[in-house]
């Protein structure tokens, strides 16, 4: 059995903002049918400490900076979890990563080092009966655990970084050095220093002993100037430990046979039944009804998402006899663009800004086609679940998104393998292209229903994905 202490700053179902979250979940379950045991170290968030109702007491830090804090060990959700319980450092309401006015918690540089501190900790026999093969660390937020685990010396396990999405980096200031328990020799090319700033997640890619990321594709463009957001030398250097493994999905969370959040469940051979779920999300986002296409998009509002190209595009989408319902928050501006958009398309396009478990569930059940026009993507859910559901993703030929859909040209038409539709480059004429296409074989309904098909028969599952990490950890571990 492969013991493994995976660290994170979140974790599905207790405390989730985006894919991150879902993957931690997810993945110890699937890998117990590997002999794989999982832990996760998690921040002490009120979420957490809830969840897990009375857990047992098995360490303290007693200045864990600025504060005592007390590790908790527990299970909730089916997931055995080692909680960080630093209540000056967790203990605050709503987002974990940022205040009520949307900014950034001015200490969260503390707060995560503070993660990745305890998480070597851990790792060198802080807790009885602990004493993992991996230690796995997830985003920059946890990505200091090697770093300090470096410094520290001694028996230490092996450790691989998984990059979720490198445009996040954790950069903070040269004079937090002392602060942070980094010794001055740290501060140095092949140390803790990024540009200047002690980077938190360049720490990690350089003294870990694996990088992964979310999909090959990814791993790839992280190596060039394009998508490399400065460390693709640092990667490049590394090629030979750097790998892609695609995420999976929650099939018990994703399930449209037995889903619980949508109006009608159904099965690859009741495709009809999905129809009680479009009438919903049309009720729900004030839409009239038509014989054009139902889009749909669930997603942060964000460039990197290329929401600023779809707002450019919705004339085009709403002219093509198309309609949108769109679910989602981020920029305020590309907010405030949606909802003029609505008003200016009353009935063809709704707008919900937010984010709603349950709604997004229902529409992937009942919207006919997804929208993911990322300008990168690490790997991407949001194309998963819409193959899960027969709701045909149309994607930006991007990271894991070229990696996850078959588009349907007439080569991939042919041989009767599309799943989707794709376009590139990154652009509002080739979104708007991609649009036109799927209106298209939207109108062959016998088509259209067999990529629908296609799609929902995949295996998609973490099950089919944990294989992957697993070999990974006994690799490393020889």
């Amino acid at each position: 059995m492969i013991t493994v202490l995976a660290v994170a700053s979140e974790i599905h179902p207790l405390v989730k903002t985006g894919g991150l979250a879902d993957v931690v979940g997810a993945l110890p379950a699937a890998l117990a049918g590997h002999d794989v045991a999982v832990t996760t170290l998690v921040p002490g968030y009120p979420a957490i400490l809830a969840a897990l109702g009375k857990p047992r007491r098995v360490g303290v830090i007693e200045d864990c900076f600025g504060g005592r804090a007390v590790l908790k060990r527990g299970e909730a959700a089916g997931l055995d979890l080692i909680a960080l319980d630093a209540p000056h450092l967790y203990d605050r309401p709503g987002n974990p990563y940022a205040g009520p006015d949307g900014r950034d918690w001015p200490d969260n540089a503390r707060r995560y080092a503070a993660l990745a501190y305890a998480a070597a900790g851990v790792a060198q026999g802080l807790v009885a009966n602990v004493r993992p093969d991996i230690l796995h660390a997830h985003d920059w937020q946890a990505a200091l655990a090697p770093a300090y685990l470096h410094y520290a010396g001694g028996a230490r396990p092996r450790t691989v970084v998984t990059v979720h999405n490198l445009a996040f980096q954790g950069q903070y200031p040269r004079s937090m050095l002392e602060e942070l328990r980094l010794p001055p020799r740290a501060f140095a090319m092949d140390g803790v220093e990024y540009y200047g700033m002690i980077g938190f997640l360049k720490s990690g890619l350089h003294f870990s002993d694996r990088i992964t990321t979310v999909s090959p594709r990814y791993a790839a463009e992280i190596r060039t100037a394009e998508a490399g957001m400065g460390l693709e030398g640092l990667l490049a250097g590394r090629a030979d430990v750097l790998s892609g493994i695609v995420n999976g999905l929650d099939d018990r969370e994703w399930n449209p046979e037995t889903d619980p959040r949508i109006p009608a469940t159904y099965t690859v051979k009741t495709l009809g039944q999905r129809a009680r779920n479009r009438t919903a999300i049309e009720q729900r986002f004030g839409l009239g009804r038509g014989e054009g296409p139902l889009m749909s998009v669930v997603s942060r509002l964000t460039w990197q998402k290329g929401m600023d190209l779809l707002v450019e595009a919705l004339p085009h989408l709403v002219a093509s006899g198309a309609r949108l319902a769109l679910l989602g928050s981020g920029d305020r501006d590309i907010e405030a663009a949606f909802r003029a958009a609505a008003e200016r398309f009353p009935g063809r396009i709704g707008v919900v800004i937010g984010y709603d478990e349950a709604l997004s569930h229902g529409l992937f059940a009942g919207a006919d086609m997804t929208l993911v026009p990322s300008r990168f993507e690490p790997c991407g859910l949001t194309q998963l679940y819409g193959l899960r559901y027969g709701c045909v993703p149309v994607v930006a030929r991007v990271g894991g998104l070229s990696d996850t859909i078959v588009d349907a040209n007439d080569a991939a038409l042919t041989l009767k393998a599309a799943t989707g539709v794709q376009f590139q480059p990154v652009s509002r004429a080739m979104l708007e292209d991609a649009i036109s296409r799927a209106v298209a074989l939207f109108r062959d309904r016998p088509l259209w229903q067999s990529i629908q098909r296609r799609g929902m028969g995949l295996d998609l599952s973490w099950t089919s994905r944990a294989g992957a990490y697993a070999a990974l950890y006994r690799e490393m571990l020889r």
